[in-house]
């Protein structure tokens, strides 16, 4: 079908040791959240937005969340695995391996991150904008995690993740879209982080941006769980 969204990379391999000691024996992605695994909500909402795909980059307890997930049947979707293997990649890593699965134009989602905003219109933003890749941020200044973006007429002009600057008012919203091409300089099972794919992207004026206007959710830490927990609730209520 013309209209049908690229695939989803979920990426979900991390060890999520702010979370310990929830973490010590499940993943976090499915931790329990407003009554149900985290990662159900996530996957019924990439169904709602039109996403039937999902590849989810998995790592530690990753055979627990295939367990869990199935086919995607249950969800409205098709997903399918892929792992790290003996060690973990980092979430650029783990992008790079699962290409083959992915193709040539695809999704990126943090796996801890419950993400109101219109899958489409980010799809046809990058398609308009016609660049490499395309970051979804947020106007956040600061208020529910350190900004780290700036962000300037349509296009993330820089991205540092380890050392915010003062006059970085928006911030990453957890939702990319990639080409294969962004990842071809760096190696099959070589380690290393979607921030510096993004960084580097940014630096050579080839990184596109979209503006959400709903705050981001995510289960990255227990506050942001807890605001997680309080929003879904009433989702699904």
């Amino acid at each position: 079908m013309c209209n049908e969204l690229p695939p989803v990379a979920l990426l979900a391999g991390g060890l999520a040791t702010r979370l310990r000691p929830a973490t010590d024996m499940a993943p976090k992605s499915l931790l329990q959240v407003a009554g149900k695994p985290f990662l159900a909500h996530q996957l019924r909402l990439l169904a709602q937005e039109g996403a039937r795909d999902v590849v989810i980059c998995c790592g530690h307890f990753g055979e627990q969340i295939e367990h869990f997930a199935g086919d995607g049947s249950e969800f409205g979707c098709r997903v399918r695995y892929c792992f790290d293997g003996d060690s973990l990649l980092g979430t650029g890593g783990a992008l790079r391996h699962a290409l083959p699965m992915l193709g040539d134009v695809f999704f990126v989602m943090y796996g801890d991150s419950y993400l109101p905003v219109n899958f489409r219109a980010v799809h046809d933003r990058f398609k308009a904008l016609q660049q490499p890749a395309l970051m979804t941020v947020f106007r956040n200044q600061g208020r529910w995690d350190k900004s780290n973006v700036i962000f300037r007429k349509g296009r993330v002009v820089l991205y540092e993740k380890t050392l915010p600057l003062a006059e970085m008012e928006y911030i990453d919203y957890g939702l990319g879209v990639l080409t294969a091409a962004c990842l071809s300089s760096w190696w099959e099972n070589e380690v290393f982080d979607l921030g510096d794919v993004y960084g580097r992207l940014a630096r050579e004026r080839r990184l596109a941006g979209f503006e959400a206007t709903e705050r981001f959710y995510e289960i990255g830490s227990h506050a942001g769980r807890a605001a997680a927990e309080k929003f879904l609730n009433g989702v699904t209520a």
